[in-house]
């Protein structure tokens, strides 16, 4: 795993001063090496910054170029299948085992497009074409890796993470006040956007082309998730619930034993859950050994979920380790966030996740993860609390747009003098003018449910959530999951997982995210995944194979953290300087007013802004390590 960046210049520059500053910032996330290659012309140069997974010699060094000598890669990723790949490029010349090696020969054998269509990884990489002086930038299906890209002045700059983007000369760091309401709603900025203007995070499974005057050649996608869910909508697997266990056995079995593939030691992110139990037990099945497996433990039972991981660790026979962290460690890491995460991120469960992949790092290079089990299976108990649609959609379009069209005339305050009841009065009011149910899901997934009256400045731009093309079954969880997949799942979940690993030199693998068993999991109907209120029938039918069901069968506890205890004691002076009214009304970003009144309600004990607080706060130490 590793970070990548790199440049088009049109004016001259100090190529190597450049390219070496903005490589540097990103050693966190490639300890072992660091490379850089600026091209003969002086106007393309690429970084580099390597953690050493596969062939640790020299030879797997990058950038890398190929031996035709007309491309040149810099990579950040695992391609699991190289090896067989490499069956069908006879004749080419390799020098050593690294996968890096092997997408040259494929891209220098079918090109590019057909080269990625045969990788099954993660992958996000800049490929330089000597012959037709063009850049081609590529992420891989599901957004596990990330790769930012803009311009800057007439340049165009790239890199897996925006603190290589600011290095780079003349980089102008306006803050995107419509990306900045995006934030507010989801706590994150979903793709395409991110925090600075003229910035984009590359969508999944995308491949953009840009000329050496940094003109846009071709946008182009070699997977689509619509497509995948759509076909399996039209089209879905007709057997027994036996017959999609084995047939998911087999794919799982098959991604988990890619992902095992490493010249360094490796083990399993373990929770206990259904999950990462499911992983942890296929890869010890395939081991002759004791696999490692990892997971921390808090003393406040609310949150703790160390003895149901214990549990199945002993019954697996796992090499497994167990750090119990108090809320004083928790707190040690909330400094690093704004510096970790690189742009405003609010999902709080990104501080245990960073304290469990420093764990698993003093033992291992690489983790698998279990990530990706909610989405792709019916997984989320949120999915069913939807029921409330039915409720609503029943009373006639015409009385909703009434109620809905009144309520926005009125003004944002009209409810303050209902004290703490007049934000959930609002909410339910709005509801009640929503004609479809993409805008019901959005409104229940939003945390704030109208930041463009506290973004100062904003327009709230369009997302998966509101586009109408998006809205493509009338199953409830299909649909759902759908959503999920290409918004929360890459800009929520897998850019916590991404970040902090490679925030510890960790490399997190996905294999549930494997697009062979994405797939398949597109073709299971929802009658095989839903039974009453338990999601995820296929998963724990494979994983009844390997664990019995009194240790998984338990409620859902995910990864919590007291915030709303810190706010009110251990962060409560940080917290009230971040959100001074002076300091507010000198940035200019939010209305300093709505601060003040949610902050007031909150100390005077309504939790019910907890986490909206916590997002309002995430940005203000953001904005504080970089300004803008």
């Amino acid at each position: 795993m590793c970070g990548i960046c790199g440049y088009i210049s049109t004016p001259a520059l100090d190529h190597e001063l450049v390219i070496r500053a903005m490589t540097d910032t990103m050693s966190h996330r490639g300890p072992d090496d660091s490379g850089v290659w600026v091209d003969a012309k002086k106007k393309v140069a690429l970084g580099h910054r390597r953690l050493s997974i596969q062939d640790l010699s020299k030879l797997g060094a990058q950038p890398m170029h190929s031996a035709c000598g007309r491309f040149t890669l810099c990579y950040n990723g695992e391609v699991y299948n190289h090896f067989n790949i490499r069956q069908n490029l006879s004749g080419y010349p390799f020098k050593s085992s690294s996968d890096t090696e092997t997408i040259l020969a494929a891209v220098s054998r079918w090109g590019l497009e057909k080269a990625v269509k045969k990788m099954v990884g993660m992958f996000a990489f800049a490929l330089w074409d000597e012959q037709e002086r063009t850049v081609s930038l590529v992420r891989d299906r599901l957004g596990v890796k990330p790769l930012f890209y803009g311009k800057v002045g007439n340049d165009l700059v790239f890199g897996s993470e925006l603190k290589a983007i600011r290095k780079y000369s003349g980089f102008d760091s306006i803050i995107d006040r419509n990306a900045l309401s995006l934030y507010f709603r989801h706590n994150y900025i979903p793709a395409p956007y991110s925090v600075y203007q003229g910035i984009k995070k590359m969508e999944p499974g995308t491949i953009v082309t840009f000329d050496d005057s940094c003109e846009l050649v071709r946008t182009s996608t070699f997977w689509s998730a619509k497509d995948v869910w759509m076909e399996g909508v039209e089209s879905p697997f007709s057997a027994s619930a036996d017959e999609v266990a084995d047939e998911l056995e087999k794919l799982l079995s098959k991604a988990i034993s890619g992902r095992m593939l490493s010249d360094v030691p490796l083990g399993a992110f373990l929770s206990g859950g259904i999950d990462s139990s499911i992983v942890a037990a296929i890869m010890q099945a395939q081991s002759s050994q004791p696999i490692r497996t990892f997971s921390i433990g808090f003393h406040n039972a609310k949150y703790n979920e160390a003895e149901h991981a214990k549990a199945v660790a002993t019954y697996l026979g796992t090499n497994h380790t167990e750090l119990y962290v108090t809320p004083s460690d928790l707190l040690d890491v909330v400094p690093s966030i704004p510096a970790l995460w690189d742009e405003p991120f609010g999902d709080s469960s990104q501080i245990p996740t960073y304290i469990l992949s420093k764990l698993t790092r003093k033992h291992v290079t690489v983790a698998l993860s279990g990530d990706g089990g909610d989405e792709l299976f019916s997984g989320y108990q949120r999915y069913f609390s939807m029921d409330k649609w039915e409720i609503i959609s029943k009373i006639p379009k015409s009385v909703r747009s009434v109620a809905g069209s009144g309520v926005r005339r009125l003004p944002s305050n009209s409810f303050d003098f209902l004290g703490g009841l007049g934000p959930k009065i609002r909410w339910r009011l709005d509801i009640l003018g929503m004609s479809q149910f993409s805008e019901f899901y959005r409104y229940f997934m939003s945390h704030f449910k109208h930041p463009n009256e506290f973004v100062l400045g904003s327009k709230e731009p369009a997302t998966h959530l509101t586009r109408d093309e998006n809205n493509i079954t009338d199953d409830r969880f299909s649909q759902m999951a759908f959503w999920d997949i290409i918004g929360y799942l890459p800009d929520d979940i897998l850019t916590k997982v991404d970040r902090a690993s490679m925030g510890a030199g960790l490399e997190a693998r996905v294999p549930l995210l494997d697009h062979n068993v994405v797939e398949f999991a597109a073709k299971i109907p929802t009658s095989m995944k839903v039974h009453g209120v338990r999601g995820k029938i296929p998963l724990r039918n494979v994983l009844s194979r390997y664990v019995p069901d009194s240790l998984i069968d338990r409620p859902k506890m995910g990864f919590g953290v007291p915030i709303g205890q810190w706010m009110r004691e251990d962060l409560r002076e940080w917290c009230e300087d971040l959100l001074s009214p002076a300091a507010l009304r000198k940035q200019g970003y939010i209305d300093e007013k709505f601060v003040g009144k949610i902050w007031k309600s909150y100390v005077g004990g309504n939790d019910a802004w907890q986490y909206y607080l916590w997002d309002i706060l995430m940005f203000q130490s953001w904005l504080e390590e970089y300004g803008g």
